[in-house]
């Protein structure tokens, strides 16, 4: 008896060691992000000036820079927070800081909803994780003024000063109410949140159809409040489905939600999440098309990792708010995709951006198959949403 006892011990202890390689085995394409992610930021870093902050590549090959005005100008600071985050670098900590506080001139700008994207993946990243009160200001101005774009007759908040529409509100302007839920709690300011929630209200009755998909832009007569125009500006067609407006849809209900507990938000986020999981033109690899109603193959069709990225990181939220395992499972292919050599870049390649294959705007033959700082963002962003699930310190994760 002792020895079958002692045998079973044994078997119990090869198979807990077996079982433990086997984790760190299905971890080898996190660690290796992880540590090809950091690596590409501290270069970027090195190589960047503070105000100019790295957007994508040129046809070229040089380095489009975004300064502080662009709209996406945030997006590398908060990688560098993100970077800090999960490796604990302070060298990255500090390249963060300076990259961040250089464009605290943003509190006074006012002509763009962007504000979220600028000042809020930024600073709003650096004061959660250093809780420095040097970042307050900035975010504090920078919320009014966004919470200012907001028209009561609408109940949207407007996104663009330019072009033909009367009063544009893209799909896009989803994730910067984001900013607004956070400034409503932190500076005392209600009004913030009632916005973003008629704003979420407003855009769920106008710019989805019924099967779910997303208009990019609608237009509204400010007289009367009524939607006036349906378009697109950077999809295939006006009724085509561009990927990266159902992505910041799906993320920005699910954060709608988690922010309000309003059980209308979360029905449209997983509606969202049906018909992008469940869509037919979506390769086994899970990264979309530039736009769901683009068929695969041909050079009118390049994916586009900045949509599978905000992607990811909107499914892993959703997965926590269901019973449903299947966001977080296809959330997990997709990082997976993401973290293999298609997308995810060298070391010291790629103008040390850390995902290949994006598309920023293709029918203006503007930044195609190229890395997008947004994309880097949203992929780092999943990550840390993806190890915090799963209980892994990314730190510790070597």
């Amino acid at each position: 008896m002792k020895k079958i006892a002692s045998l079973l011990m044994s078997c119990i202890a090869l198979s807990f060691i077996g079982n433990q390689a086997q984790a760190q085995d299905d971890l080898n394409w996190l660690k290796d992000a992880k540590h090809r992610a950091v690596h590409q930021l501290k270069k970027a870093a090195d190589t960047y000036i503070p105000g100019f902050s790295p957007r994508s590549i040129n046809h070229d090959g040089s380095v489009r820079l975004a300064h502080q005005e662009d709209w996406t100008s945030g997006f590398f600071p908060g990688s560098l927070w993100y970077g800090y985050e999960i490796s604990g670098d302070k060298a990255l900590a500090s390249s963060a800081r300076k990259f961040t506080l250089a464009m605290d001139s943003l509190q006074d700008f006012t002509h763009t909803h962007d504000l979220g994207f600028m000042i809020y993946c930024s600073f709003g990243n650096g004061y959660r994780i250093t809780r420095d009160k040097a970042f307050l200001p900035t975010l504090k101005k920078g919320s009014d003024n966004l919470y200012k774009r907001y028209n009561k007759t609408v109940g949207a908040i407007r996104s663009w000063d330019f072009g033909h529409w009367e009063f544009p509100v893209i799909i896009d302007n989803m994730m910067n109410l984001d900013f607004l839920f956070w400034a409503s709690k932190t500076f005392n300011k209600p009004e913030y949140a009632d916005a973003s929630v008629q704003h979420s209200l407003t855009t769920l009755k106008n710019h989805y159809r019924p099967d779910n998909s997303s208009y990019h832009v609608i237009s509204y007569d400010t007289l009367s409040g009524r939607a006036i125009q349906k378009e697109t500006h950077q999809g295939l067609t006006h009724e085509s489905a561009w990927a990266r407006g159902q992505a910041w849809g799906l993320y920005g209900y699910t954060m709608a939600y988690k922010e309000t507990n309003n059980p209308v938000f979360l029905k449209h986020a997983i509606d969202i999440a049906k018909y992008i999981m469940e869509h037919p033109n979506v390769d086994e690899d899970k990264i979309p098309y530039w736009d769901y109603d683009i068929h695969n193959g041909g050079e009118r069709a390049p994916k586009d990792a900045s949509a599978a990225s905000v992607i990811a990181a909107g499914l892993i939220d959703l997965a926590q708010f269901t019973e449903n395992n299947a966001y977080f499972e296809y959330a997990e292919d997709i990082l997976q995709s993401l973290s293999s050599p298609e997308y995810l870049a060298g070391e010291d390649t790629n103008g040390y951006f850390i995902l290949k294959h994006s598309v920023g705007a293709f029918l203006y033959n503007s930044e195609i198959d190229t890395p997008l700082n947004y994309a880097d963002y949203y992929y780092l962003e999943a990550l840390v949403r993806y190890a915090k699930a799963k209980n892994i310190d990314l730190k510790t994760l070597n």
